[in-house]
């Protein structure tokens, strides 16, 4: 059974309320300003997955589910799709919540279970890149750096190779110097994964009677799939760092 780690000294509210704000800030503008889009397949994502995630690994699942919520919707509302916000505020909170709780809380399992984990997991992750990558997101796109357009070529076999690198790199980390990463991937992809039933059932069932716009909402899935494991890529060894570098942490 998962157990908490033993909790460390509380952090003052006032501080906490720091970071909140400073992490739905960032949710909002990476949302916003950094996306790429795929006219082909319509697939879209965009980096505020990952602080998200980010968030929620650093400050727990109240600052997570905070900054998810709060700053996914206010990018929601201020890019006009207004129809999403109130399904994004439940849905990101949701998300971020799932992440920083799961991810502070352990199972008991020796070097070897953990390694097995991180290991499964990491082809998992690699997998799912590779082939929704190269499905959703090959070909003519369209990179956004705030009021800018880039247009570039992706081909299918930098998804491949990206997911040979990001499988190689987790299963390294947890044989080598980290066995642990497995649980802090699992968490992550829990959270993304109510994501994207969260969304999926919004757009399947209270979209249309609602605001009468209809939406396809099992094309949605995939993409959705596509923005958690690239919010899990940058996430995980961002938040690692930050972590070593000036310990920070939740508490």
């Amino acid at each position: 059974m998962p157990e908490e780690a033993k909790a460390p000294e509380r952090r003052p509210t006032s501080l906490n309320l720091i970071f909140a704000a400073i992490s739905t800030a960032l949710v909002c503008i990476a949302t916003m300003f950094f996306s790429m889009y795929v006219p082909a397949t319509r697939g879209f994502f965009n980096i505020g997955e990952s602080m998200v995630y980010l968030s929620a690994l650093l400050f727990g699942p109240f600052v997570g589910a905070f900054a998810g919520g709060v700053g996914s919707m206010l990018a929601d509302i201020l890019l006009g799709y207004t129809y999403y916000a109130p399904a994004t505020l439940v849905i990101k909170a949701s998300e971020g919540f799932i992440v920083g709780y799961l991810s502070r809380r352990n199972p008991k399992l020796n070097r070897v279970g953990w390694r097995t984990l991180t290991t499964i997991l990491a082809v998992v992750a690699g997998a799912l890149l590779a082939v929704i990558g190269s499905a959703y997101y090959s070909g003519e796109v369209e990179l956004t750096l705030g009021q800018a357009i880039i247009p570039l070529y992706i081909p299918e076999l930098f998804w491949f190779i990206l997911s040979l690198i990001v499988t190689a790199s987790i299963i390294v980390v947890g044989l080598v110097t980290e066995p642990e990463a497995g649980w802090t991937i699992l968490s992550l992809m829990v959270g993304g994964l109510a994501m994207v039933l969260g969304y999926f059932i919004y757009q399947m069932y209270l979209l249309f009677p609602l605001f009468g716009i209809e939406a396809i909402a099992v094309a949605e899935i995939p993409v959705n799939i596509g923005q958690m494991i690239i919010g899990l890529i940058i996430a995980t060894p961002v938040a690692k760092i930050i972590k070593r570098e000036f310990s920070i942490g939740a508490k």
